[in-house]
């Protein structure tokens, strides 16, 4: 039996996903307020993917909530690519947020996502209000694993310990038929340690897409793996058509060959293909997942924790994945991420990119209470905005 028939078996329940130890935790906490800094970083050389440029315009917004234990909860949520973004977000957390976490105990975090939801719902389920959601969640976490001086991998209820992960490295660069700066990068992450590495692909010919992947195959060599990356470019006959050369080629997985609505597609691809199909970092809620996975639309579900919903809605959609037999995988690094991979067992990999401290390509587990999502004073001061 393999992933796509044992779909028929059912998912388990998602509040299974999420043990809550008391130890440590004072008997009642109440949030006091928030406070937000806007963040622009300088452009950058730009990368491409099938579809986008990325780099030139970047923030982010951090968010921190206070308690009257003292105890303060951070959380980060950037944009690569949109420049209004981080105000909306910032606007929504302060204007709409504020006030109705506020007065509000972050054991609850359920609690405080159903009432965000309410709050929110005129904006809708998805888009940029849901940053927003996500970003509290994330906050309230960290708040929780800081009260029980535990890490938060731990508090969700540990699996492992270590993590495998990939890189990030085949972009597309500004010279598109010079594949130098390509070679170099997946050289580079090749000699950091990494066992996996993920290239894009689609931006051009079929032609050039299987130079692409023969040349990181050929690099990567016996026993590290390939995944390619096509960013919901193509359309359903070509993203056959295209699956069917890197499989032949022994990729290990195809990421986003259709857009995120395509549920269909996604089903045809699952049934015609043997290579694994990945997606899911432009969905969002355990519902929209649930509707994909019920199609038998994926082998590896990907939620991006800043439009899953944070900690609380993202492993609800890893545990119904798990109850389907699908792997995890993140979509985007980080110590958020980290905490949550290490506590699912159907976890595969995380996606992050330059120096880690590798043990056989895997990355160890932090272990400061909370969620590591502190960020430096000197940052915020270096590229606060407005």
């Amino acid at each position: 039996m393999n992933r796509r028939t044992l779909l028929t078996a059912g998912a388990a329940l998602p509040s299974a996903a999420l043990p809550m130890p008391a130890a440590g935790l004072q008997k009642q906490m109440r949030i006091t307020g928030i406070e937000t800094d806007l963040l622009r970083m300088p452009p950058g050389e730009p990368n491409y993917d099938a579809i986008h440029k990325l780099g030139v315009d970047s923030g982010s917004v951090v968010l921190r909530i206070r308690t009257d234990a003292g105890i303060t909860g951070w959380a980060s949520t950037s944009f690569g690519m949109i420049a209004g973004g981080p105000r909306v977000v910032q606007t929504i957390l302060e204007q709409e947020v504020k006030p109705v976490i506020t007065g509000m105990d972050p054991s609850f975090p359920r609690k405080i996502r159903a009432e965000l939801w309410k709050a929110l719902e005129y904006h809708g389920v998805g888009g940029v209000a849901h940053f927003a959601v996500s970003a509290a969640d994330i906050a309230v976490w960290d708040i929780l694993g800081k009260a029980a001086g535990l890490p938060v991998w731990k508090m969700l209820g540990a699996f492992r310990d270590r993590m495998p992960v990939y890189s990030m490295c085949g972009w597309y660069y500004g010279n598109d038929g010079d594949l130098s700066r390509y070679k170099r990068s997946i050289e580079t992450a090749l000699g950091q340690g990494y066992h996996a590495i993920k290239i894009k692909v689609g931006r051009y010919s079929i032609g050039d897409d299987a130079r692409r992947v023969r040349m990181a195959l050929d690099l990567a060599g016996k026993g590290k793996r390939v995944l390619v990356d096509a960013n919901q470019v193509f359309n359903r006959n070509e993203a056959l058509r295209r699956g069917r050369v890197y499989q032949e080629m022994g990729c290990f997985w195809y990421e986003e060959p259709l857009a995120p609505h395509e549920m269909g597609g996604y089903t045809e691809l699952a049934e015609k293909l043997d290579i694994r199909i990945a997606t899911g970092e432009n969905l969002y809620t355990k519902y929209q997942f649930a509707d994909l996975i019920a199609r038998k639309g994926a082998d590896v579900v990907q939620p991006d924790n800043r439009r899953a919903g944070g900690v609380t809605e993202w492993m609800e959609i890893a545990a119904i994945a798990d109850g389907y037999g699908l792997e995890l995988a993140s979509h985007g690094g980080g110590s958020v991420n980290m905490n949550m991979l290490l506590a699912m067992p159907n976890a595969i990999y995380m996606e992050t990119g330059g120096p880690q401290k590798f043990v056989d390509g895997e990355v160890a587990a932090p272990e400061a209470p909370g969620m590591s999502t502190e960020v430096p004073a000197a940052r915020i001061a270096k590229y606060k905005v407005g």
